[in-house]
């Protein structure tokens, strides 16, 4: 039985964060990921992380437009922590050799990114969640004597001691099939977001929500789950991202008629306003008829110098020949808004603590709330990172007063039950892609960047009915090496958990906010809804409502315009 004074879950930016400040607090750590770690969803990133370097700017003007940019829903406390430390953590990777751009005079160089007040968007071209992710998998190789890599490890379920705090994790072995029982005093889920609930979705395919329904289950709080972003730029049909980086360059929206018509909507920023913003102004031009017959708008990357966008925006341009048949450099390319990020996730302090004992989380998967109703744009690598560590080097320190606890063993084997049943099963139900399709196109629908009551119902309901069916599900493969049909069956139940709380929380909030937009409450209403989102499971398994405060330190709510 393998044991560690930290167990990290998941891999990308956030866990091997995590895993590195908890080996450098002197920490015995375990990290476990369902993929290879450098084939976590952070490569994806591609923007740029903030941070208020330049001696021109200031953590407080990065503060601000953080809490503008959620709407007035992110904690201020988190907030200012994040912005106050971002600018260590830039110095911090580059040192450690992350090779961040530099300009004409050799300094560090910044982009503009959307909602923000000035210039600082640090970026390695448009790899820079990849850049960075490889540089700290090479330092988790200096601590391989206190770090245990768990590559191609599915957690299938938290496990806790007979207190009722966690005290580590059962695991399925990809490779063989095999059931373990990891124990360990603390416990850092870092497992990412939840986008393959929608159809289509920026995400990576492993994006199922895993940790935020393991922590539910495991009586941890939810918090903002409805707060669901839109990313303005994605290729349609198939949701491929195309960064923010090339607004950040330059790049103009157009619509079918030729108008540039952001000058409608955020006549100050244009093209960087903030992502809610710009979502919402694309889908109202497609709505109303000005987008192009395939249901877009024009993204226009011409406008920038050729030898920039090959020097900074290479990826889109390889991205947009292979699956838009587009040469960006020449012509416009068409995209529309498409699922992107979560803002809530599981409720947690500065720490990465959660409220239930030793358990914390850390990255996408999280809540601290320090992007409340809307995300900026390179603020997600950013706090990855300062929670990451800051959870890992809080995880470490609690550990190291306590004893190894003792977990039930139970659990194991109500898990490797769980999983040969659904190997042996008859097939009687649909197939897990049906039902996830099914799911994706219904909250694609009623759960994007316009809702109302009526299409939320109709999600909730289906979402219902389809927890019941994903019971029954059939798969085919029967075999014990790399069977990802038997995952995909415990990832689809993980999606339906989420996206319950995801609608949940929708219908709850009757006010437009950041990401919500409800059509039938198209007004913010700060007298009433100033306020969190909370969702525990309760004893039927259904989420429960509760509320708590936003933290307010400094910026008092004011009207939102760009």
């Amino acid at each position: 039985m393998p044991q560690h004074d930290v167990l990290v879950i998941g891999a990308g930016l956030a866990g091997q964060r995590a895993a590195l400040a908890a080996a450098e607090g002197g920490a015995s750590v375990g990290i476990i990921s369902k993929v290879h770690p450098v084939r976590s969803h952070s490569n994806a990133a591609q923007g740029g992380i903030n941070a208020a370097l330049n001696p021109e700017d200031s953590w407080e003007s990065h503060a601000f437009d953080t809490v503008k940019g959620s709407d007035y829903l992110g904690d201020q406390d988190a907030i200012e922590i994040m912005c106050r430390e971002a600018p260590d953590e830039i110095l911090h990777l580059e040192h450690l050799g992350v090779t961040f751009h530099r300009n004409e005079q050799g300094k560090l160089g910044t982009r503009a990114f959307g909602g923000a007040s000035a210039a600082r968007t640090y970026y390695v071209a448009d790899i820079t969640g990849q850049a960075i992710l490889h540089v700290l998998y090479e330092q988790l190789m200096k601590y391989s004597d206190q770090v245990d890599r768990y590559e191609e490890w599915f957690t299938t379920a938290l496990v806790k001691d007979e207190s009722g705090r966690i005290a580590g994790a059962v695991t399925r072995n990809i490779r063989d099939g095999s059931m373990e029982l990891f124990t360990a005093k603390t416990v850092i889920l870092a497992t990412g977001g939840n986008g393959q609930i929608f159809n289509p979705s920026t995400n990576a395919l492993i994006c199922t929500g895993d940790g935020i329904a393991q922590a539910y289950r495991a009586g941890a709080t939810l918090m903002d789950m409805e707060m669901i972003q839109y990313h303005p730029t994605t290729l349609a049909g198939i949701g491929l991202l195309i960064t923010e980086g090339a607004r950040g360059e330059g790049a103009h929206l157009y619509n079918a008629q030729g108008e540039r018509f952001m000058e409608r909507y955020a006549p100050n920023k244009m093209e960087l306003a903030s992502r809610d913003v710009v979502s919402r102004a694309e889908q109202t031009e497609i709505n109303e008829g000005r987008g192009f017959p395939d249901g877009t708008v024009a993204l226009d990357i011409t406008v920038v110098p050729k030898q920039r966008i090959h020097e900074a925006l290479r990826e889109i341009v390889m991205v947009g020949r292979d699956f838009a048949g587009v040469d960006i450099t020449r012509e416009p390319i068409h995209i529309k808004p498409g699922n992107h990020y979560v803002m809530g996730g599981i409720k947690t302090n500065v720490d990465g603590e959660t409220d239930v004992p030793g358990l914390y989380a850390a990255g996408e998967c999280a809540c601290v709330s320090v992007h409340g109703g809307n995300r900026l744009g390179a603020n997600s690598l950013l706090d990855t990172l300062i929670f990451g560590r800051r959870s890992g080097a809080h995880a470490a320190r609690v550990a190291k007063g306590m004893s190894m606890p003792t977990p039930t063993r139970e659990e194991l084997g109500r898990e490797r039950e769980l999983l040969d049943g659904i190997v042996k099963r008859d097939r009687t139900g649909r197939r897990v892609s049906e039902i996830k399709a099914e799911m994706g196109a219904v909250m694609d629908k009623h759960c994007a960047v316009f809702r109302d009551e009526e299409g939320l119902k109709v999600a909730l309901e289906t979402v219902k009915r389809l927890r019941e069916e994903a019971k029954t599900v059939a798969i085919d493969d029967k075999g014990t090496v790399f069977n990802q049909d038997v995952l995909g069956a415990l990832e689809l139940q993980y999606m339906l958990d989420n996206a319950e709380c995801i609608v949940t929380g929708a219908i709850e909030r009757k006010e437009s906010r950041g990401a919500q937009f409800r059509t039938d409450f198209p007004e913010r209403n700060d007298e009433e809804w100033i306020k969190h989102i909370n969702l525990s499971a309760g004893d039927d398994g259904t989420p429960e409502i509760s509320y708590s405060e936003v933290t307010m330190t400094q910026w008092e709510p004011q009207e939102r315009k760009y």
